[in-house]
């Protein structure tokens, strides 16, 4: 089983041509929290069949001020800022987590909170850049998952063109809106990746 340890480290950052993903910062707790709040647009397509709630928010960013604060991320990280070169302001946040660290079986996503930077190469950007981290961080991982639902149209989209196969679709398993979807996992082995 491969150990997560946390520890102390310099500031962790991956330069892209529109944006950066790095560590979080206390000044992007504010931006970050109002994000996090019900009613955005973003939370329609991640997952909104685990609606945010308003209680949830405050541990959420309790656990971001420690890590700032300690300076004590783990390593490799798990989760980072996707913040905008120029401004360099958080604009989404990209993931990851263990469906079995034993195996060394992993999944990940991005968030682009901002509606309007959609479909301008952000997520593209970032989720390649994401991929390419998580594949250098863990030379043992064979493949990386991918989860979403079959209304997420734009992430299937962005999946199917970095090369992720379609690998497992659980008919009429998520429930949004009072209509039944589909839940999607994708995964991109090493070798695939380009």
């Amino acid at each position: 089983m491969q150990k997560r340890t946390t520890t102390t480290y310099s500031q962790f950052t991956l330069k892209g041509n529109n944006l950066v993903l790095r560590d979080f910062r206390e000044k992007d707790l504010p931006t970050y929290a109002k994000w996090l709040e019900p009613g955005h647009e973003w939370q329609n397509f991640d997952g909104p069949y685990y609606r945010q709630t308003l209680p949830a928010i405050n541990p959420r960013l309790e656990k971001r001020k420690l890590m700032i604060e300690s300076n004590s991320f783990p390593e490799p990280r798990m989760q980072v800022v996707i913040a905008d070169i120029n401004t360099d302001t958080l604009i989404g946040e990209a993931n990851c987590y263990w469906n079995s660290a034993e195996i060394f079986w992993m999944s990940m996503g991005i968030d682009i909170f901002n509606s309007s930077l959609w479909g301008k190469g952000y997520g593209r950007e970032a989720l390649t850049l994401w991929i390419q981290y998580l594949f250098d961080a863990h030379p043992k991982l064979a493949r990386l998952g991918l989860e979403t639902w079959s209304g997420n149209h734009g992430m299937i989209k962005l999946a199917l063109r970095l090369g992720f196969k379609e690998e497992a679709r659980i008919r009429k398993a998520r429930i949004v809106n009072g209509e039944r979807y589909d839940a999607l996992t994708f995964g991109l082995l090493r070798e695939e990746w380009k």
